[in-house]
């Protein structure tokens, strides 16, 4: 998979819509270009019918997290005073100082459950907020903070809020450029930023002592990533950000979402998927015929584009679907939507055009 931001190797061949005839018969297991005209003719094709249907494959296992109590939440020590809250879809982590909590996000979903729950485990008053970045589903409920909290955030987090102003996203009172060292009581979190990835201003935080990385929007452990890669703004970085938190010694990883805490496994097991997805999506490229695309809405080219990326996007799921259902949740659902944000960043990102490159 492409790492850091490098595009590959252009391609031996850079065929214009002139010469597409000369590269119709691709290979022999390029099926027939009538065979091919069907397949674009499917409304959505299979995986996206099921998407629009209720039946999807069994959450394996290993996706499986705590089971979640009639009061809508769970709240666990991690380690050494490192807590984490849970609904079963948002997380965050709270740390308790012996001189107030320092709390990171506030998942609106979580709402003032959070406060119920610090509650549980300390009478400490919440002295300290962080961001982890901009969203609003994840720091949506920032305003049950108290307002002489110290908020602290990216800069670029300030500037986006300040954008669109938002009275349960307070603006940060505090910001750093690249790093910034949190020292509260006898506990410390490290907030580092390294450009953007799932957002421009998401940041990594890293609790030393406990050996925790929290990284929101980038792994989700035990399943696959959210609908088009998370819907990260920097598809290239967002990928690059799975190589980064490895750099990180940390053994229990907070991702922001769905059922479980991590491990350094999971952030692996997230990077095979999408080299596979990667390696799945360029060979649809060399693989999918347009030529009959073209003949077929020889004056629409919104159509060609549509039709020829559908094909595209469909063969790489048939090939990733099948290898990756059981082993992370919910490979049915949003592999499809996942391909096609793979595809879009080979293209438009790494420069990898198929039939549709520069001008021989």
């Amino acid at each position: 998979m492409p790492t850091n931001h490098q595009p590959p190797e252009p391609a031996d061949r850079s065929p214009n819509r002139r010469s597409i005839l000369k590269y119709s018969a691709l290979a022999a297991s390029v099926p027939a270009a009538g065979v091919l005209l069907d397949q674009f003719a499917r409304p959505a094709t299979a995986a996206a019918s099921e998407r629009t249907g209720t039946t999807y494959a069994p959450v394996p296992p290993t996706a499986h997290g705590p089971q979640i109590p009639e009061k809508g939440y769970v709240v666990q020590e991690i380690r050494d005073r490192l807590y984490w809250i849970t609904d079963g879809s948002y997380q965050m982590i709270f740390l308790v100082t012996g001189e107030g909590v320092v709390v990171v996000d506030a998942p609106p979903t979580l709402g003032h459950n959070i406060l119920r729950a610090i509650a549980e485990v300390t009478s400490e008053p919440v002295t300290h907020v962080v961001y982890s970045h901009h969203h609003a589903d994840h720091i949506g409920a920032a305003g049950i903070y108290p307002r002489n909290a110290v908020r602290i955030a990216h800069e670029r987090t300030r500037h986006l809020l300040r954008e669109v102003p938002d009275p349960n996203r307070p603006l940060p009172t505090r910001v750093f450029a690249d790093s910034y060292r949190l020292q509260v009581g006898d506990q410390t979190l490290k907030l580092s930023y390294r450009g953007p990835n799932h957002s421009p201003d998401n940041i990594y935080v890293y609790a030393p002592r406990q050996r925790v990385l929290m990284l929101v929007d980038v792994v989700f452990p035990g399943w696959v990533p959210f609908k088009n890669l998370a819907m990260s703004t920097d598809i290239p970085a967002w990928i690059d950000a799975h190589d980064q938190a490895l750099e990180f010694p940390f053994t229990t990883y907070v991702g922001g979402h769905l059922t479980r805490l991590g491990t350094r496994h999971d952030v692996e097991i997230q990077r095979e998927y999408l080299r596979d997805l990667e390696g799945s999506a360029r060979k649809a490229i060399e693989a999918v015929d347009p030529t009959p695309i073209f003949a077929q809405y020889p004056d629409n080219p919104w159509a060609v584009f549509k039709t020829y990326m559908d094909a595209v996007t469909q063969h790489a799921t048939d090939r990733v679907v099948p290898a990756w259902t059981g082993r992370l949740g919910a490979a049915d659902v949003f592999t499809y939507d996942n391909a096609f944000a793979m595809f879009e960043a080979l293209r438009i990102d790494y420069g990898v055009l198929g039939p549709f490159g520069v001008r021989p």
